[in-house]
């Protein structure tokens, strides 16, 4: 059976498997940016560092994004020449 992803950030141990628990509830809270943000807050960011941080951020998440639609249009299955380009 498998169980909700994120519930509450729950991660169920299995057989006494601490270690394996530790490893899933790591990767969620690193997915979920719990970390990057206890990092950020740990010590004084100066201003010019968060305009930096937040520039980049924006700058990665339009790449991301432009990518994804690009990796999206050559996945289309119903197109009428699936490779273009190659004959």
């Amino acid at each position: 059976m498998r169980h909700v992803k994120f519930l509450a950030r729950t991660v169920l141990v299995q057989n006494n498997n601490v270690d394996d628990a530790c490893r899933v509830l790591n990767r969620i809270l690193g997915k979920e940016g719990i970390f990057d943000q206890f990092r950020r807050t740990r010590y004084y960011e100066k201003p010019y560092q968060t305009r930096r941080r937040v520039n980049f951020e924006k700058c990665k998440s339009i790449y991301n994004e432009d990518m994804d639609r690009k990796i999206q249009f050559v996945l289309r299955k119903n197109r009428a020449e699936p490779f273009p380009g190659c004959s």
